[in-house]
């Protein structure tokens, strides 16, 4: 049987959906408006993304656009991806003040770390990536080039790659942190993580082979950082376990 809505049940719920309106609207005024900063500094942006394959970038060779739109479809893509992420405290004020009132109060004691923590991780890993992923990659493609083999890289393809690449490890850096997370509340723990080791080495490798570009070395250097985060999640978990008890 189906149970109806009765008049005051209905009310809360309207003005939860006005409510969630009105955020989204702030949430689209805030990206527009870091789109239109972004958008003016576009070519320092574009240059900024662009240092690392420069640095390494043979003398004859050069960035092309193979369309005629597709210069400004880059420079319009990099600055809507700055402007999200210059406009996300503002993304994130806005969802933790629609979802706190229906926390309890250890959840919001958690939930505001969680928020600040985990937006320090996704920077870092982003800033990992692109000082230290991404020369290393563009080097070794760029190793072989020879007299008669210039590389000519397009603008969406290079501009693809290197957002993918940073978002991608912006995401992996939230690892330790989330497995602080989810220890607290009992979903995994330290022997759990340990005698998983092995599978989730192999899970690790194959995510790389699957993200990155089809060679070797940057599988490899894929799956290090990817190591090395799951071994620390490892010890996270162990030494909030010890505290716990």
């Amino acid at each position: 049987m189906v149970k109806k809505i009765t008049p005051e049940e209905k009310q809360p719920f309207i003005s939860h959906l006005k409510e969630l309106r009105d955020r989204i609207v702030v949430c689209i005024m805030a990206v527009g408006i870091a789109f239109v900063f972004a958008y003016y500094f576009k070519e320092k942006i574009f240059y900024f993304l662009m240092k690392p394959f420069i640095a390494v970038m043979p003398e004859k060779s050069s960035f092309i656009f193979t369309y005629v739109t597709e210069a400004f479809i880059t420079y319009f893509k990099i600055s809507l991806v700055t402007a999200i992420f210059a406009a996300s405290p503002v993304i994130l004020y806005e969802i933790w003040m629609f979802v706190s009132p229906g926390l309890y109060e250890k959840e919001k004691k958690y939930a505001f770390p969680f928020i600040f923590y985990g937006s320090i991780c996704f920077i870092c890993g982003a800033l990992f990536c692109y000082f230290v992923v991404m020369p290393f990659i563009y080097r070794f493609f760029v190793s072989y080039a020879a007299e008669f083999i210039i590389p000519m890289p397009d603008l969406k393809g290079y501009i693809n790659l290197t957002l993918k690449l940073l978002i991608i490890f912006g995401v992996i850096f939230e690892m330790p942190l989330l497995a602080f997370y989810l220890g607290k509340i009992g979903i995994i723990n330290y022997k759990m993580l340990s005698s998983k080791r092995r599978y989730a080495v192999l899970g690790i490798f194959i995510i790389s082979a699957i993200i990155t570009p089809p060679d070797v070395a940057s599988q490899i250097f894929m799956a290090i950082p990817l190591w090395g985060l799951y071994e620390l999640s490892i010890l996270i978990v162990r030494i909030s376990e010890k505290k716990v008890i």
